[in-house]
């Protein structure tokens, strides 16, 4: 038996165990099941990172809704769930975050920003911002009379320095060498 004093072995296997395996998402992914998967648990040490990953994986992490205060510094800037000390306190004592312990952080604290800093950067130029979108779209309601100037390019072509289109909507006029006067 498991109770008896100074039994350390046991002869039997577990009595009771699963068939499958424990999954938080298997009726769908909640969204705080997926901003718990997508949490990267940085300036921590290997012990407290493995205990955040086990409690979201079942499901028993629970994010903060407003920021607690850093046993070091004082001040609200804990954003991160179960963890007492802030990042910048954890960078400059060189502690992990949940323990407070001097240990060996496994992930250091701004390695995960660098990546979405890299990451977002492409993303931003696919993107075009709202104020060009808007101006775009206010082109169209704009009549400036230069319409007409795809039809008699071949007139006016010689004057705006040797540039001959045929098609319509790519025949712009050269406004380089116009002088605006107020």
């Amino acid at each position: 038996m498991s109770s008896q004093k100074g039994n350390v072995s046991r002869s039997r296997g577990q009595k009771h165990q699963n068939s499958s395996a424990f999954r938080n998402d298997k009726y769908g992914a909640t969204i705080q099941v997926k901003k718990a998967k997508s949490k990267v648990h940085d300036g921590l040490c290997q012990h407290c990172k493995d205990v955040l990953e086990w409690k979201v994986k079942y499901s028993k992490y629970k994010s903060l809704t407003q920021p607690r205060k850093c046993v070091k510094c004082s001040q609200k800037t804990v954003k991160d769930a179960y963890h007492v000390i802030c990042k910048p306190c954890s960078l400059q004592l060189e502690i992990c975050c949940k323990c407070g312990k001097k240990e060996d952080i496994v992930v250091p604290v701004n390695s995960h920003l660098d990546k979405d800093e890299q990451e977002e950067e492409p993303e931003q130029t696919k993107k075009p911002c709202r104020r060009g979108r808007k101006d775009l779209d206010s082109d169209d309601d704009y009549d400036d009379g230069f319409s007409d100037l795809g039809q008699d390019d071949e007139d006016v072509g010689d004057d705006s320095s040797g540039r001959k289109t045929h098609n319509k909507t790519a025949a712009l006029p050269d406004v380089s060498s116009l002088d605006v006067k107020d």
